[in-house]
């Protein structure tokens, strides 16, 4: 794990400015999202993804790249997080009292 993050530092850091920019502009989007059903399929593969990824399950090649996705994918969630809390605080402060 400390080989990936040192080796692909580029990479991750650029996932996670390409989260925060994401983050920044899915705030003024209101739109409809994810049904519930996909969510919890969606968060149920991530969960079987990580577990495969904990227990070794895919050796060579394809775990290196499952463990450098999830490690991506972790970071561009991070960065879209930090973006829309910085982006609430932003608009929330500039609107006038009322």
């Amino acid at each position: 794990m400390p080989y990936l993050v040192s080796f692909h530092l580029g990479w991750l850091i650029g996932s996670l400015l390409l989260g925060f920019c994401m983050g920044w502009i899915s705030v003024v989007q209101r739109g409809h999202g994810t049904s519930k059903a996909t969510a919890t399929w969606l968060a149920a593969l991530t969960a079987a993804l990580v577990a495969a990824s904990f227990a070794r399950v895919v050796p060579g090649r394809f775990g290196y790249w499952l463990d450098l996705g999830l490690i991506m994918l972790a970071c561009y969630l991070i960065g879209c997080t930090i973006g829309a809390w910085l982006r609430d605080r932003v608009v929330s402060r500039s609107q006038p009292a009322g």
